[in-house]
């Protein structure tokens, strides 16, 4: 194992888990998008990813659940969902492309970035998404998070802020359901892809953000509501812009 290359995946893990858990979104997003820049293969990335982030989402779901950061009755509605659609996108993205889904998923969530913006800054606090409306949520970010090697933060978190729910527990609530999430994720790219040959990558990822972890659920809950929103809103948008702007200078 090359100990240098180990301690910059750690940092990657370490940066992506304190965006990811103070923010509820990007720690896929940001550590795939370094991986596949050095090399790795799209589906090893995403393997990679999302076994790292089986180790990462227990602590940072322990560490929010110590700061008290879970509306349990979110989290219930999205684990089942978000863990159906997690295990039907690790298999679309081991069995067929799913690139060509991206830039739509991009431009839905530059939409929902915006929206957040909007009523952080105009403090509009009805709910739109409440109840059962809150499962198909889960499942559609389960898959994209799968097929995208990172979708679940982005699509779940910024809905939820974007239809009213209170930032600090809407983080809160998907980082605990993702490590459920995650779990599935794993088994099913272990069963069709296998991951062994890149265990330095799951280590130092891994590493990172179990490190990060405990520090960002308590950031989360320090932040200001409005600020938290606002800074969730500009997160979006920025991602997204770099996504949508990537397509088309391939």
């Amino acid at each position: 194992m090359d100990f240098k290359q180990l301690a910059v995946y750690a940092l990657v893990g370490f940066l992506a888990q304190m965006i990811d858990g103070s923010l509820g979104m990007a720690y896929g997003v940001s550590s795939t998008t370094f991986l596949t820049t050095v090399g790795v293969p799209v589906k090893i990335a995403g393997a990679s990813v999302h076994t790292a982030e089986v180790f990462t989402t227990l602590v940072s779901g322990l560490s929010h659940w110590r700061a008290k950061n879970i509306d349990w009755d979110i989290f219930k509605r999205l684990i089942v969902p978000g863990v159906i659609g997690g295990a039907l996108g690790a298999y679309v993205l081991v069995s067929v492309p799913g690139e060509a889904l991206s830039p739509f998923v991009n431009a839905y969530l530059l939409i929902m970035g915006i929206i957040v913006i909007v009523r952080a800054v105009k403090g509009v606090s009805k709910k739109l998404i409440e109840g059962n409306k809150i499962i198909p949520v889960g499942l559609v970010g389960g898959f994209f998070d799968a097929v995208g090697g990172g979708g679940w933060g982005p699509i779940v978190t910024s809905t939820m802020v974007a239809s009213g729910h209170t930032p600090r527990y809407t983080i809160g609530s998907v980082n605990t359901a993702e490590f459920f999430v995650t779990i599935v994720q794993t088994l099913t790219f272990a069963v069709f892809l296998g991951v062994g040959e890149y265990l330095d990558v799951i280590a130092g990822l891994a590493l990172g953000g179990v490190i990060a972890a405990p520090m960002a659920a308590i950031l989360c809950k320090k932040l200001p509501e409005k600020k938290l929103m606002l800074a969730v809103g500009v997160l979006i948008v920025l991602l997204n812009i770099r996504n949508i702007v990537a397509v088309f200078i391939r």
